[in-house]
């Protein structure tokens, strides 16, 4: 059951905000410049509003989403990383002594609740009304590209990506263990998606097993990461693999196989309308939907 919206509860240790974190900390910047109740009012029909136990506010769980792609991190990190860090419980709009939700709940918002939910256009559309608001918008001008991308919502394939992430992976825990490499698995080299998790699960059990490397917060963060990756990946199959992309060309000797993201900006560089398309799709006949959205 969703109650009515969160309010920061100040205790007698809000006062710590004021000392510990100061007015040029970009998280307290965004909390103090954006209001994010236009989340729960997008959100509230995908909540029950009788029944049930009290849900998390989607003000909150939205915002830890927000740190999740600010930081890089897994939806454990995130929320373990909230308990003790003063920057992220002000931008959660947390007391002090507030206790974190459960990552699983974070798991279950990002999948289900916010499915079918257009938060392309709908961050779009608040992010060009704050500017409007204070002024960042002058220009009368609408500029107009697209450029090519490996899925509806990320310019990276899912390899690309899981590559990155057990890239990472592997570069913290040297620097602890040089030695580690002689224990590593085979790095898959094929372009085969099925494979490379394949090799990504192998990397997770070998390091989980070591107790001397899995306890180091920075390898025990990074390798959350990337369990996060592989479970939304072999989930979704998602990424690059969807059925409608087609073969684009960026020039006449070079191609890809994706989808095509269309943009209109400002002059400022401020998008304001965005539509994605199959790869083959020509720039031209996105134009009109660009200029009407923006």
């Amino acid at each position: 059951m969703l109650v009515s919206q969160q309010q920061i509860q100040f205790s007698e240790h809000s006062s710590l905000y004021d000392k510990l974190v100061p007015k040029e900390n970009l998280l307290r910047k965004i909390n103090d410049l954006v209001d994010f109740s236009f989340i729960h009012d997008e959100l509230i029909n995908k909540y029950c509003l009788t029944n049930g136990r009290n849900a998390e506010s989607p003000i909150r769980m939205f915002k830890y989403l927000l740190l999740k792609t600010i930081f890089t991190i897994s939806d454990v990190d995130v929320v373990e990383r909230s308990r003790y860090d003063f920057s992220f419980k002000y931008f959660l709009e947390m007391s002090p002594e507030d206790d974190v939700i459960n990552p699983s709940s974070l798991t279950k918002f990002r999948k289900l609740r916010l499915k079918d939910t257009d938060l392309l256009n709908l961050l779009i559309n608040k992010t060009v009304s704050i500017a409007i608001e204070k002024g960042i918008i002058r220009s009368k001008s609408i500029i107009v590209d697209a450029t090519h991308s490996g899925s509806r919502s990320n310019p990276y394939s899912a390899i690309e990506i899981l590559r990155e992430r057990s890239k990472l992976l592997r570069k913290i825990v040297y620097q602890f263990d040089e030695y580690f490499k002689d224990r590593m698995p085979t790095k898959n080299i094929e372009n085969d998606l099925e494979k490379e998790l394949i090799y990504c699960s192998e990397l997770e059990k070998i390091i989980s097993q070591e107790e001397t490397i899995i306890n180091i917060p920075a390898v025990k963060e990074k390798l959350n990461l990337l369990k996060e990756t592989v479970e939304d990946t072999k989930e979704q199959y998602v990424f690059s693999k969807y059925t409608d992309a087609k073969i684009g060309h960026k020039s006449a000797d070079s191609s890809f196989f994706g989808y095509k993201t269309h943009i209109a900006m400002t002059e400022e560089r401020i998008i304001t309308a965005a539509t994605v398309t199959s790869g083959e799709k020509g720039d031209g006949p996105e134009l009109p939907k660009l200029i009407e959205k923006s």
